[in-house]
């Protein structure tokens, strides 16, 4: 297990109270390793172009509801990793959470509550071992891109926001109106906190999800595509 990343003069009990850990999901404890996490079904025409790979930090724009056959299999181990009371990432945690909660997902959260807690949260996630860690936040964006490429062993899915010079280990699900790329870069003009919606939040992680299963890791999943109408005698 790789060593907790703590910030120089903090001690390790103000780390454990400062961030705040719960679980839900399959009542899978963590305690013992699992199968390697499966993807269950396949992607729909247009999700990504397999004559033309993305390239590293590339960008695809799948077709509305090109995800929606794929799913994980059943106990895939995630920690939800949130910082900010923020509407925006509110609505990102909650899309995690229901997600996780259809998907049959062991889910985890962790919350960190000040800007000292944020890289003592990623060390936190990377130290249960999860399939995946899932951020919510855009505080989160500079600190993990300060962590993650000491990790490529584990795999990150950022929502709603994405790293300037993301690993192969990082992919995001982003829009116009998102992109937060972090401080140095600033706040993007197009920065709409109004269309961080529960609807756009939900397609984010089920498509970013349905990249990581299928091992097109290192992009950015760009979902400025509206969601697919429902099919007849199917309610909206």
């Amino acid at each position: 297990m790789p060593p907790r990343l703590l910030p120089v003069g903090l001690p390790a009990a103000a780390v454990a109270t400062a961030i705040l850990v719960s679980g839900c999901g399959s009542g899978d404890d963590w305690s013992q390793p699992h199968p390697k996490p499966t993807a269950v079904g396949t992607l729909g025409p247009g999700f990504s172009d397999p004559t033309a790979p993305p390239a590293p930090e590339g960008t695809i724009t799948p077709h509305p509801g090109s995800w929606d056959g794929l799913h994980p299999s059943k106990g895939y181990r995630v920690v939800l990793l949130t910082a900010g009371k923020d509407a925006q990432t509110r609505t990102l945690a909650n899309a995690v959470r229901k997600w996780a909660d259809e998907e049959e997902v062991s889910l985890r959260t962790i919350t960190a509550t000040k800007p000292t807690d944020f890289i003592p949260s990623i060390s936190e996630a990377i130290d249960l071992s999860p399939d995946l860690v899932i951020s919510a936040g855009n505080d989160l964006v500079d600190p993990l891109a300060l962590v993650t490429a000491s990790h490529l062993d584990q795999q990150f899915l950022v929502v709603g926001a994405e790293l300037a010079e993301p690993t192969e280990n990082v992919t995001a699900a982003d829009w116009t109106g998102a992109s937060f790329r972090g401080e140095g870069l600033g706040m993007s003009s197009s920065y709409d906190p109004a269309t961080f919606t529960p609807e756009r939040a939900a397609r984010a992680v089920r498509a970013g999800v349905a990249a990581v299963l299928t091992g097109l890791t290192g992009i950015v999943v760009w979902l400025d595509q509206p969601a697919a109408p429902p099919r007849r005698g199917q309610a909206p």
